[in-house]
């Protein structure tokens, strides 16, 4: 279990790294764009690309975020529980997190699929989007390989208190 995890969390931190890759190339690429705009020569496909990296920005930092509990949590009740009852939720929770990304990640492989089965491209670069369909699949799996490894953890907790 602990070589898994330290294989989860190294993976979620390179993946972290690309999505902040995407995020400066947004800026870069928007920062250009606004720049020659005033000298009449704007970058064709901005809106485009900047859509595009951006979803490979959100999908490859959901799992860093899940690793290191970054996302909002209401924890004023849930602190009024005891220790085994807190436990027993976070497992019930972590296993529907785990079920919903896992259906998105099959999800998202199957449009991949038909996205590149039919050729579709992106209306100004005409760009395939199939890869970043992929990538976000790949970034759905990774996070769902990080609620496993946190499920797995809730349920020894609860077995062992």
């Amino acid at each position: 279990m602990f070589r898994f995890e330290k294989l989860i969390i190294l993976l979620a931190n390179r993946f972290n790294w690309i999505a902040a890759g995407a995020i400066v190339a947004m800026m870069l690429l928007t920062s250009a764009d606004v720049i020659l705009r005033i000298f009449r020569h704007p970058i064709p496909g901005t809106y485009e690309m900047v859509g595009l990296l951006g979803a490979i920005a959100i999908s490859f930092s959901l799992a860093y975020t899940s690793v290191e509990k970054g996302h909002i949590a209401v924890e004023f009740l849930f602190q009024k529980f005891p220790k085994k009852v807190r436990f027993f939720i976070s497992a019930i929770n972590d296993f529907l997190c785990l079920f919903l990304f896992g259906l998105l990640t099959w999800q998202t492989i199957l449009l991949a699929s038909d996205l590149m089965q039919s050729g579709e491209v992106s209306m100004t670069l005409q760009m395939p989007i199939y890869p970043y369909v992929f990538g976000i699949s790949i970034g759905c799996g990774l996070l769902s390989l990080v609620l496993l490894k946190d499920f797995l953890k809730s349920v020894s907790r609860v077995a062992t208190k």
